[in-house]
């Protein structure tokens, strides 16, 4: 029996009960507007949708005083590269990011995590799924950190071996699991021909995806589990947290351990609250498995994280986000794989959009989202054909492009960095880790990233809407 959609019976503690044993939240904490107790007293309760309409509030007053404040910037630049041209520089590089940043500072403010409310000493049955290419670094420790785990409900693994050329092969032979099982590919066919090879064999209601270079952290899979089955009953997906393995390794990995920390991070939890995360990431995510299969499966696209997802999004489904089940994994080593990974997600964004561009129009608060990702190629392109020459252009003293608004978005992105940071380092101590003293890559990742990730993203979305030959690259 489907234990989202069985039948269910009240019990004491204001929970459901499906018939088969596990606890499902209902009522208001199911929307992340739950109220928080201050000095003993119950806070005003606000609901998601009140918390939705205040920051895009904040967002559009902002918006709005950023384009009066900019009134004679735009009449100076049209003087010189024309109307359309200026707005179209202006809105890309400072109007809109100031909109989406106010909405941000807002919705981290009044966001409020719901608790996991079903129990995880005896947990369903789940199914995880390891795809796994030329991995004999790390495959032993990722499936080992899965054995650590101590989950407490029944479970297989399956790892697919997609046709690796190093040991990964020797290296799973040598691990010995009653739940582990291996099905070796003799080519490589890609992530999700793999994942669709080990979906045939799953056995449980519940499917998880993790990397084969991913380390499991402390209740990781409780957590995320526990997660899925406390989300509404419409629930589908549930994203883990995914952070940087490999931070000390170099430059490229410490500014990334940022990215991942601070900006993906934040961005699912935002998503999240309001109802319909867009990336329930291959790295670490579980799914129900009937619903993947009942929608085909993993795509053979480069991004088949995001258009599964956007897949479950337009039939209506909900994917949440747990911010406290933790995956470590290798993030790229060098410039050269970064944006050849940065790439692929790009293309994956416009491989979502061609699959599923009618989500722009469902009437929900994750719309919003999808907007947002339709208006990243702009923004990124402005970026990189606007403000990296006006940068250029004003250290010569030409402020044509690189104007006082451009400075303006300093504090308030400063603002939004220091709430991200305040929230995850919460989260951090709760599941007994520290964030570590990355000053090198903190100040890369705020003053250079850009400058590498936004050029690399637009020559991905030009390679998909060119329809260049897809490969897999780097994950």
């Amino acid at each position: 029996m489907n234990t989202r959609t069985a039948r269910r019976r009240r019990t004491p503690h204001g929970f459901a009960r499906s018939q088969s044993g596990f606890l499902d939240l209902r009522g208001k904490a199911a929307d992340s507007g739950e109220a928080t107790r201050v000095g003993g007293r119950a806070a005003v309760y606000v609901s998601v949708r009140w918390k939705f309409a205040i920051s895009i509030v904040a967002g559009t007053a902002w918006a709005v005083f950023s384009y009066l404040a900019a009134r004679a910037w735009l009449d100076d630049l049209s003087g010189v590269i024309g109307a359309t041209l200026a707005y179209l520089a202006i809105f890309g590089i400072a109007i809109i990011p100031g909109f989406m940043n106010a909405f941000l500072v807002a919705s981290l403010l009044l966001d409020r995590r719901p608790a996991i409310r079903a129990s995880t000493d005896s947990l369903p049955g789940i199914t995880i799924l390891v795809a796994a290419y030329n991995e004999e670094a790390c495959i032993a420790s990722t499936i080992d950190s899965i054995a650590r785990q101590a989950y407490p409900g029944p479970m297989e693994v399956i790892v697919i071996n997609d046709g690796s050329t190093d040991a990964t092969a020797q290296r799973l032979a040598e691990l010995h699991y009653p739940w582990l099982q291996v099905i070796d590919l003799e080519r490589n066919g890609g992530k999700s021909h793999a994942l669709n090879v080990g979906l045939a064999r799953a056995r449980f209601r519940l499917t998880l995806t993790v990397d084969g270079d991913s380390y499991l952290y402390r209740n990781a899979l409780r957590n995320l589990v526990g997660r899925y089955l406390s989300d509404p009953p419409d629930t589908r997906a549930v994203a883990g947290a995914v952070l940087v393995r490999n931070s000390r390794e170099n430059l490229v990995t410490a500014a990334q351990e940022w990215d991942y920390f601070h900006g993906i991070a934040a961005i699912k939890r935002l998503q999240s609250l309001y109802q319909g995360t867009l990336v329930a990431q291959g790295a670490f995510s579980i799914y129900d498995t009937d619903t993947i299969r009942a929608l085909g499966g993993w795509p053979h696209t480069v991004g088949e994280d995001i258009v599964l997802t956007w897949n479950m999004l337009a039939h209506g489904y909900r994917v949440g986000f747990a911010e406290n089940a933790c995956v470590f994994t290798n993030a790229p080593t060098t410039w050269k794989q970064f944006i050849r990974q940065r790439q692929r997600w790009s293309r994956g964004l416009i491989e979502a959009f061609k699959a599923h561009w009618r989500l722009l129009f469902k009437t929900r608060m994750t719309t919003l989202f999808i907007w947002w990702n339709l208006l990243f190629p702009y923004l990124d392109l402005a970026f990189t054909l606007a403000f990296i020459p006006g940068l250029v252009l004003a250290l010569f003293g030409v402020y044509w492009l690189a104007g006082p608004l451009t400075l303006l978005l300093l504090p308030l992105a400063g603002l939004v960095n220091f709430l991200m940071f305040h929230v995850q380092s919460r989260m951090f101590m709760e599941q007994g880790l520290h964030v570590r003293r990355n000053v090198k890559g903190f100040f890369f990742y705020v003053l250079c990233y850009s400058f590498v990730l936004q050029p690399a993203c637009v020559i991905g979305y030009a390679q998909e809407l060119l329809n260049r030959t897809k490969t897999w690259g780097t994950k």
